[in-house]
């Protein structure tokens, strides 16, 4: 089945077409070469996501450092979070630009930029001087350099997926790109390790100090080794045709959302897909990380311990949900993964507090030698990290299920001319505006209803509250995706 541009507009909601015959299947490039696409591809890609990562594990102790340490720690929290979130914004716009380029000059040379922009603005990040040192223009310059960081990211990922699906026979396509999805993950856990590690060797005071600039800089190895893997690649086959055939679009914006069949695809990607995919994704991982460290104070060797376990549990389901998707139907494994996380998001969340144990106050409030208060240190100091492992582990359960598939559902939604930019700009506004405010959003929320007056709903609940942004999202998302999302799957994608 081929859905070209100048098609008559699909019936969304027309009967599953996995049991018709298979188009064609694209065999033409040999696995060996496969696995060589993946893992050049999936290297930046997790590169790129570690650089994205480390500012966000690190915000609430590099805040008071580029932010001032005037203000109450909450809102140094949130000002970080609202720099992180700032990144997010622009990733759309990020999707447009390169996806652009990568419609029109190529992918290959479209994510080699993206991973310069994206690992140099990393490395100038870990020189920025403190906010005692240079004032308002370090906040300043953070802002500029998440934006840029956003804007590269922004174009990484539907390159990259894109690459990999081009390369790929048309009946492995779900188990290909699953390998993709695993890159988010990888650059999560890299980010974390190289983090404890540093903190370990530096010693606390220290790492407060300097050590954290420690990882941004090391990102500078990374991306060198990177690009080098990168440069060795050829252009997809599929484009690399098209381009040779003169069949590429002179102006993929216009052809992908002002061409009434394609941007339909285009909505109901972001509302019936992405969107939910988002939240599920930054809950399951970013948002419980912060959690277990923000409010129930766990330390932060034991939270790594717990997120690093149960996302390396969870990893090989990646990969398993996509090559079940080559057999069963993208759609089904998606929505329930989206059903799942709007369903029992929050009561994970619970049981993970209630196994947190009491907050206890290790070192009280005092005064310092200049006279500036001290708060007091509070600590969960008997976590069962077991226990809290093997919740964590179901909300990125749920995380393997929307996002293993994805990449072949949204790839073989749209024809090649346009593919990079149609895929990215559902994929960035979803993932990025929507799931990436999920710490931001949630954290305020809890802010919010922990103000509110003893024995409201809001007060007793403010420390979960945050939580209904994202079920919410996947609620509707699940409800739109049941509705109009098609189950594409084992077919030519579309030149």
């Amino acid at each position: 089945m081929e859905l070209g541009l100048d098609t008559p507009s699909p019936d969304l909601t027309a009967p599953d077409p996995a049991d018709a015959p298979l188009a064609h299947d694209n065999n033409t490039v040999e696995t060996g070469k496969i696995w060589q696409v993946i893992t050049a591809s999936s290297v930046g890609t997790v590169i790129e996501w570690y650089d994205f990562y480390i500012f966000g594990s690190l915000a609430a102790i590099i805040g008071p450092v580029l932010f001032g340490s005037q203000g109450k720690p909450e809102e140094t929290l949130l000002g970080m979070l609202a720099v992180f979130g700032a990144g997010f914004v622009v990733r759309p716009f990020g999707a447009l630009f390169f996806g652009r380029i990568g419609d029109m000059i190529g992918r290959k040379y479209t994510f080699l930029l993206t991973l310069l922009i994206m690992g140099g603005s990393t490395v100038v990040t870990g020189l920025i001087p403190s906010y005692d040192k240079i004032g308002l223009a370090a906040p300043l310059i953070v802002l500029v350099l998440r934006l840029l960081q956003g804007l590269a990211l922004g174009g990484e990922y539907g390159g990259a997926a894109t690459y990999v699906a081009e390369h790929a026979p048309d009946k492995r396509r779900g188990y290909f790109t699953s390998f993709i999805q695993i890159t988010a993950t990888g650059g999560l856990i890299l980010s974390i390790l190289v983090i404890v590690v540093t903190r370990k060797l530096t010693g606390e005071a220290a790492f407060k100090e300097w050590g954290w600039r420690v990882p941004f800089l090391l990102s500078a190895l990374l991306v060198v080794a990177s690009y080098y893997i990168r440069l060795k690649l050829h252009e997809s086959p599929l484009f690399a045709k098209a381009k040779a055939e003169g069949k590429t679009s002179q102006s993929p914006l216009r052809d992908s959302f002002l061409n009434p069949v394609n941007r339909r695809l285009v909505l109901v990607a972001l509302f019936g897909v992405t969107m939910g995919q988002g939240v599920i994704f930054y809950t399951s991982q970013f948002q419980a990380y912060s959690f277990m460290q923000n409010t129930l104070k766990m330390d932060l060797v034991d939270a790594s311990i717990v997120l690093v376990t149960a996302m390396l549990l969870a990893t090989p389901l990646f990969v398993y949900f996509g090559s079940l998707s080559d057999r069963i139907g993208r759609k089904r494994i998606i929505m329930t993964g989206m059903l799942c996380g709007a369903l029992f998001t929050i009561p994970l969340f619970h049981g993970i507090q209630a196994f947190a144990g009491p907050i206890t106050e290790v070192t009280p409030a005092t005064v310092d030698a200049a006279g500036k208060a001290v708060p007091a240190v509070l600590k969960a100091l008997n976590p069962n990290l077991p226990a809290i492992i093997a919740l964590t582990f179901c909300l990125v359960l749920f995380v393997t299920m929307v996002y293993g598939p994805i990449a072949a559902y949204l790839v073989e939604l749209f024809p090649t001319k346009v593919r990079y930019t149609s895929l990215s700009v559902p994929y960035h506004i979803g993932n990025g505006v929507f799931g990436g405010f999920v710490p931001l959003v949630a954290t305020w929320i809890s802010v919010w209803a922990s103000t509110q007056p003893a024995g409201t709903f809001w007060k007793e609940h403010s420390s979960l509250s945050g939580l209904l942004y994202p079920v919410l999202i996947a609620l509707v998302c699940f409800v739109v995706g049941m509705k109009y999302m098609r189950d594409v799957r084992n077919v030519r994608i579309m030149e």
